[in-house]
């Protein structure tokens, strides 16, 4: 799955994985030697306890638009956002920056 940053007309990832059951979502980055860009939906937090990299995550609502931007998420920690907004994008640490990815840009998932 390829995902796009319509705002900028720009491709973020190509190789995005999906998160769908509970096994998936908990388990995640967690024993992968290489981050991956990872979708998930989920409104309870996230946490990176057993990654061995940092990311960068994006929270996004219902349409995809960007509300919360955290860089950096070091291993070991805990995030919360909002549980208004569902949708969650983990990146390798620095693609937000590279992307250029803003608060209010709308992103898009599409299937290959």
């Amino acid at each position: 799955m390829t995902l796009f940053n319509l705002a900028k007309n720009t491709i973020v990832a190509d190789d995005i994985i999906v998160l769908k059951n509970l096994f998936e979502k908990a388990s995640g980055l967690i024993g992968k030697s290489a981050p991956r860009a990872v979708f998930v939906k989920t409104r309870w937090g996230i946490h990176t306890f057993g990654m061995k990299f940092p990311i960068d995550v994006i929270v996004c609502d219902k349409e995809m638009r960007v509300f919360v931007l955290r860089e950096n998420l070091v291993p070991n920690r805990m995030f919360f956002w909002n549980p208004r907004f569902p949708y969650i994008l983990e990146l390798p640490s620095g693609m937000i920056k590279t992307s250029v990815i803003e608060i209010g840009d709308r992103l898009k998932i599409n299937k290959h």
